[in-house]
């Protein structure tokens, strides 16, 4: 049975134009970097999940490693497996109180690939759409770093949803 969404009504102040047919989105990937972070693309994904019968959610947590060094024994990862199991669960509760069915995942990749890790992620559960927070950024250091949601918007095979944080809450410079 195919549901369709009016993504306009569950996400309120998207600038989405108007589907063209009959859309549904039930598989969404919410990347999931702290709770705090993610608060908004969480927010924006149960909307549009709780629009549609049978939405699930899939949070996912890149965790981000260092290719092995001359005289390393492997990988060096900044944050354990257990942190990151934790940070998923934590996200996992919230989108649990709000009703929504939801699953997590934990997936590795090396730093510079956290992109490509997310796109990879979204293809092999199969997802209708990617909803991700956009980080606050000078505008001098996106185009000199780059931005991970400009990169999973460029190697996903779904529709991306870029949600901005909080205003007043500027993340992201170090």
């Amino acid at each position: 049975m195919s549901t369709s969404y009016d993504l306009k009504a569950a996400v309120p102040d998207a600038d989405v134009p108007d589907a063209g047919g009959d859309s549904s989105v039930r598989r969404i990937v919410v990347p999931v970097r702290s709770p705090d972070g993610s608060a908004e693309a969480l927010a924006a994904a149960v909307r549009v999940c709780s629009s549609t019968i049978n939405g699930m959610l899939c949070l996912v947590h890149v965790r981000i490693y260092d290719p092995p060094r001359p005289r390393c024994p492997g990988p060096f990862y900044p944050e354990t497996a257990a942190q990151a199991t934790e940070l998923l669960d934590e996200a996992l509760l919230t989108v649990w109180a709000d009703g929504v069915r939801a699953t997590t995942a934990v997936v590795n990749a090396p730093r510079g690939a956290v992109a490509a890790a997310i796109a990879a992620q979204a293809a092999a559960w199969r997802a209708d759409m990617i909803v991700l927070t956009r980080r606050r950024r000078l505008a001098i250091s996106r185009l000199v770093l780059g931005s991970v949601a400009d990169q999973v918007m460029r190697k996903a095979s779904c529709p991306v949803l870029t949600v901005h944080p909080v205003k007043g809450r500027v993340t992201g410079l170090r």
